[in-house]
Order: structure tokens, then C-alpha cells, then sequence
């Protein structure tokens, strides 16, 4: 089997092509730089086949992925920077990654008739209530230009093919690119204090456990939709950032000790600061997964666990 990974200069993409070399799979990565420009990290992705590719341009997708010809596209790339989306000189922009170059790339999938796997997000909903989120239910109210877009991807997927998964997490952390445990564990190196929202509800996903499942997913003919994200139970982004300097105490990593660092739980609206409405219910019902054979992820504290020990090393 050939697939070809969109956005491997991300966290994700990265780790799904070290999980098709792990595999023994022929993976071609691509992404809009003309080279690999992801971590230099020794690992598979970094010397396997790599495309250049500007999702954007409807006959470059067309022309570079019948080239490819692949059994699966698994797509990672997309606009993520959710506060400058909301910038109006961005919105364009934003929309033609995520809405448009979504649309390209299943175009060419329908023709060629291959799998796509299309990663989107918990933004598509509202974030109200506490209940998870199903991931079939259809009551869509993005609160951003980040979600908005990523539902336009959503349906250009889901109108133009069949054999598609389209994979909603949230919360994302890996090796490869900026993420909010590397922020947290640079900000508390220089500060005594640190304020932390405790009234959004999630859960983390780590990319290495996901990339895993997304392989497992291709490997089958399990279509629809799905959440995944690590388990471990619903938690706020402040729980996350004490367990995260937690472990890092017990790898040996003083500094970010509670007699030296004091985290602080306020509100959204306490905090300020973020241009882009954020979704307070970010929990995603998992189910599904088990439910088509699919194993859930690990835990998010174990995901931790091995993250901070390779990213402290």
C-alpha cells in the first residue's frame, strides 16, 4: 500500500510516516516547503520520499497526487493558528488551506478512488453544555474562522467520497513543531507564576499514539466519522499544566517545583487575551472506535509521561 501524508512539517504528519516506515508501508510525505523542513531528528520521515505541494493549487494537487497515484491520502495539513485566522487580511487564506485544499485533495481522491483520512477538530461544534460531542452528530455552530473552515473541509470530504474518515481531536501535542506543553515548560523556566484557563474541558492527543490509529484506520474499510484522543478522563487546561509540571519534577526537573512555580486557575473571560472565541466543551465521545475494533488511545497521563521524557531528555 501507498500513502501520501500532507503537512509533515507538523506534529502530525511526522509521526504518521514514521508509523508507515515502522509498518514496512510506502509513505510519501508532502507539504508546501521544497524540502522535508520538519525537526531533523534522525527518524524515518526524515529521509523518506518527500513531494512538494501547495494544497491550494487545484491542477499542482490534480497533477503531483496522480503522479503519487496512492492507495490512501492521509491529510494533516491546515491552517492552526487559531487567534491570526480570525485576522481579516488571514481569512482568505485560511480558507483556501482548509476549506478549498481540502476540497482539491478529495477531488483527486474520488477519481483515483482511494481512501482519504481527514484530520478536523472539536471547533466544528459550539463547546456548549457538558455533554461529549458524538461524532455523528451534525449540530454544527463553529465559534471561530478556524472551526468554520475545518467544517467546510469536513463536508467538501464528505460530499465528494465514500471511502473517507474524517477524524476530529483536539487538544494536540508532538516531537515535531510547537504545542501547549513545550509553551508551558518554556514559560515556567522564567516565571514564578502562571495564570491557566480551569473552565475549558478536554482531553490531549498525542500525536505519536494517534498516528498509530490512523494507520490501524487506513488498514481497514471502517469509514465515517470519529474522535480520537488519548484517554485518561475530561480535564482543563490547568489540570493538564500541573500534571505536566508534575512529571517534570519527578523526571528530576526542580524548576518547575510548586515551591517555585505557583499555577493559577481563572476563567476564559479572566484571561483575556485570545482573539478567536474558544469552545468551553471541548469533550469528544471516543466510542465509536471501540465499537469498529479500533484501540483507544493510551492514557493522556501516560502520553505525558513519555513525551516529557523525550522531549527533557
Amino acid at each position: 500500500m501507498k500513502i501520501l501524508v500532507t503537512g509533515v512539517a507538523g506534529q502530525l504528519g511526522h509521526d504518521v510516516m514514521n508509523e508507515l516506515a515502522e509498518r514496512g508501508y510506502e509513505g510519501i510525505g508532502s507539504d508546501i516547503a521544497p524540502k522535508y523542513s520538519g525537526i531533523e531528528d534522525g527518524s524515518a520521515v526524515t529521509s523518506m520520499p518527500y513531494v512538494q505541494l501547495d494544497i491550494t493549487e487545484a491542477e499542482a494537487v490534480e497533477e503531483k497526487i496522480r503522479l503519487a497515484a496512492p492507495d490512501v491520502v492521509v491529510h494533516c495539513a491546515a491552517w492552526t493558528a487559531v487567534d491570526l485566522a480570525e485576522d481579516e487580511d488571514k481569512v482568505d487564506k485560511v480558507r483556501a488551506i482548509n476549506a478549498k485544499g481540502t476540497e482539491n485533495i478529495a477531488r483527486v481522491c474520488k477519481e483515483l478512488d482511494c481512501k482519504m483520512i481527514y484530520l478536523s477538530t472539536d471547533y466544528v461544534f459550539d463547546g456548549q453544555g457538558t455533554k461529549p460531542w458524538l461524532p455523528d452528530c451534525k449540530e454544527y455552530k463553529p465559534l471561530n474562522v478556524y472551526g468554520e473552515t475545518k467544517l467546510e473541509g469536513e463536508i467538501a470530504v464528505a460530499e465528494n467520497l465514500t471511502k473517507y474518515f474524517i477524524v476530529r481531536i483536539a487538544w494536540v501535542f508532538g516531537r515535531n513543531g510547537k504545542n501547549f506543553i513545550k509553551t508551558m515548560l518554556n514559560v515556567g523556566k522564567t516565571h514564578d507564576e502562571i495564570k491557566v484557563v480551569n473552565d475549558q474541558i478536554g482531553t490531549p492527543t498525542y500525536t505519536y499514539d494517534l498516528a498509530k490509529l490512523l494507520v490501524d484506520m487506513l488498514e481497514t474499510d471502517h469509514y465515517g466519522y470519529y474522535h480520537a484522543t488519548n484517554e485518561g478522563g475530561y480535564i482543563s487546561w490547568y489540570d493538564f499544566t500541573k500534571e505536566i509540571f508534575r512529571q517534570a519534577v519527578e523526571l528530576g526537573h526542580t524548576e518547575y517545583s510548586e515551591d517555585r512555580l505557583t499555577v493559577i486557575p481563572v476563567t476564559t473571560q479572566e484571561y483575556g487575551i485570545s482573539k478567536a472565541a474558544r469552545p468551553f466543551n471541548s469533550r469528544l465521545d471516543k466510542g465509536k472506535l471501540v465499537e469498529n475494533g479500533f484501540t483507544p488511545l493510551p492514557s493522556w497521563q501516560d502520553a505525558l509521561r513519555r513525551y516529557l521524557k523525550e522531549v527533557l531528555e
